[in-house]
């Protein structure tokens, strides 16, 4: 089965508005059974939020190590069953045949999941819709552009024959590749932009990394406003980018010594970062 969990830790998500508004996204995706697309700049969070929208760093072990369960996975049925969406990222050069057996065996075995919490909990209320329901209700596809042409197809005939949503998640430009597709590209209903960090959600997100080295942001502080401001420039707003920064400021902290995040302290970090391969 495709690896699909490699550098993706739950412990360094946090809950910007641009992921809030990705969830909203999602939503209405699944909601109303439509194809959405999302794109943005590469590292910018697309990926973490749609793995948090899905759960899938719980997801995707239980239900790749198939086997004999226990009572205590009841709990995982539950997650499952919230969010009820399957996340897949295809493999370079993948073919329809190959990503048709992944995809249908992911879905059964979270139909088996979801079937398992309903059972234990009748009260349980279906979203599902359509002449052949799942009880999964939608498969987000990371990057996207990996999608041949043929496997495109084979998403719109999932689509067609299953009622379930779909998201492409891909880089800016996505959307206009997708347009040659007519047949594919009448059935979007949504397009989400995925923004980098900026302003107070920048200055929120930089709060939690300065209260992970136990300190305080005080945007009033005249070393704390400069460290921000070259952060916010050595970056754009860019999460990933943000993250990479963070740690080799730990580093030089640990070094040094250091009790405070200047500007200087952040310009070393950078000098040991390769920008733009995000």
């Amino acid at each position: 089965m495709t690896a699909q969990t490699v550098g993706h830790r739950s412990g360094d998500f946090i809950a910007t508005k641009e992921h809030r508004r990705f969830s909203e996204f999602a939503h209405a995706v699944r909601k109303h059974r439509y194809i959405g697309v999302c794109y943005g700049a590469a590292g910018v969070g697309k990926t973490l939020s749609a793995r948090r929208y899905a759960h899938w760093d719980t997801v995707e072990p239980f239900i790749q190590t198939w086997g004999p369960r226990d009572p205590s996975d009841a709990k995982v049925y539950a997650t499952i069953a919230g969010p009820r969406t399957i996340f897949y990222t295809p493999t370079v050069g993948e073919t329809w045949r190959h990503l048709k057996e992944e995809l249908m065996l992911l879905i059964d075995r979270a139909n088996c999941c979801i079937e398992q919490h309903i059972e234990r909990n009748k009260a349980d209320q279906l979203l599902v819709t359509g002449p052949h329901p799942n009880l999964a209700e939608m498969v987000i596809f990371d990057e996207a552009e990996r999608l041949s042409a043929i496997t495109l197809e084979y998403v719109r005939d999932l689509f067609d024959r299953t009622g379930m949503g779909v998201i492409l998640i891909g880089m800016p430009g996505i959307e206009k590749r997708l347009s040659r597709y007519a047949q594919l590209y009448s059935r979007v209903g949504f397009a989400h932009h995925y923004e980098a960090l900026r302003g107070e959600e920048l200055s929120f997100v930089l709060t939690k990394h300065w209260r992970r080295f136990g300190f305080f942001l005080d945007n009033a502080d005249f070393t704390d406003a400069q460290a921000t401001t070259a952060i916010a420039r050595i970056t754009g707003g860019n999460f990933r980018l943000l993250h990479r920064l963070f740690v080799q400021v730990g580093r030089i902290l640990r070094i040094n010594d250091l009790t405070v995040i200047t500007s200087d302290v952040v310009e070393a970090a950078r000098s040991t970062l390769v920008i733009g391969a995000t």
